[in-house]
């Protein structure tokens, strides 16, 4: 009799249907594959930094002492997170326009380039001429384990990188040279690399010159720090777990860093790959912002970041006005105070 009345506590109106039956059996599962899909999602950064680890690991030294090797895994990075932008869009207003492609292709080619010689010329080779000529001898780095090689790679560069870009938050003269990143008003893949080329290069120093190490880890490092950077700028609706969030950069940490609510909301979540440091140092906030760009969020063209970092003296010897002034931007009077 117990088990009769359970069978009718199915429905008020007497025992479930057939239909009832089959259109119950039938949502179960759309849940199931629902959760199953967006597990899988959230899963794609770390599973790209497992996949790029492992061929670093184990390709054949014919393709990981060449120098293009790094050039060409980079760029594949970048066009695997463009396509996954276009399945898996985050914000609508983000969506990548012809216009914001060309100007990203164009810095992500500087970056390739221009800046990168300027980097290893300016910068690295001078550092590693200074470390020999005084007899410092870091052979031990090269003895140490592959994957401790490459987590010593991601810590010094991003070390620098965080209180490089620390400081253009708190020092206007730097600030200048960074604001222009902080107009590109939606976040995609390459817009990592769009920004004045004076602050492409500082932000691009490290120390790593001064360690000698193994080829295959110098490189792997770098295209870690390159997944994950493309990640946090990218417009991918994506939200790693923790085990990657609590260490790496994500999009909701990075675009709560662009947030059009005020200058002041941006001073937080500095490490462009390695959130860990803001969380060490006091820095980090959670949440996210769709809405990014300072100065009432005006996009500036190629030719405006150019020029940004000198348009104080531009206008104070008494050039065009029309140009937006870096004294306007939130932020721009509290620096220069």
């Amino acid at each position: 009799m117990g088990q009769s009345s359970d069978r009718e506590a199915v429905t008020e109106n007497g025992p479930a249907s057939a239909a009832t039956v089959r259109s119950c059996t039938i949502s179960a599962p759309d849940k199931s594959e629902n959760l199953v899909k967006r597990t899988l999602v959230n899963l794609i950064p770390p599973a790209t930094v497992i996949a790029v680890v492992l061929f670093w690991m184990f390709a054949p030294s014919s393709i990981t002492d060449s120098p293009w090797s790094i050039v060409v895994t980079g760029l594949a990075i970048s066009f695997f997170v463009l396509g996954l932008e276009q399945l898996l869009e985050r914000h609508e207003g983000w969506r990548l326009t012809r216009k914001e492609f060309a100007t990203d292709l164009f810095y992500l080619a500087l970056q390739y380039t221009a800046i990168g010689w300027a980097t290893e010329t300016l910068a690295d080779k001078p550092l590693a001429s200074f470390k020999e000529s005084i007899g410092i001898s870091t052979e031990w780095a090269m003895q140490m384990p592959f994957l401790l090689q490459v987590a010593l790679v991601i810590f010094l560069y991003e070390f620098g990188q965080y209180w490089m870009h620390r400081l253009m938050h708190d020092w206007y003269p730097a600030w200048l040279t960074h604001a222009p990143h902080h107009h590109i008003t939606q976040l995609n893949a390459m817009k990592g690399s769009v920004g004045n080329p004076i602050e492409l290069f500082l932000i691009s120093l490290s120390v790593i010159a001064i360690f000698d190490l193994d080829t295959a880890a110098l490189f792997c490092g770098f295209n870690v720090l390159t997944v994950v950077s493309t990640f946090a700028h990218a417009n991918v609706r994506s939200n790693p777990p923790a085990f990657y969030s609590f260490f790496f950069t994500t999009i909701r940490h990075h675009s709560l860093h662009h947030t059009a609510l005020s200058y002041e909301d941006t001073r937080c979540n500095y490490g462009n790959s390695l959130i860990l440091l803001d969380r060490i140092f006091g820095t980090f906030r959670d949440g996210e912002s769709e809405e990014v760009g300072q100065d009432d969020r005006k996009r500036l063209s190629i030719y405006e970041q150019f020029v940004f970092p000198f348009q104080p003296l531009i206008n104070k010897f008494g050039a065009t006005r029309d140009t937006v002034s870096p004294a306007n931007i939130q932020g721009g009077e509290h620096l220069e105070k």
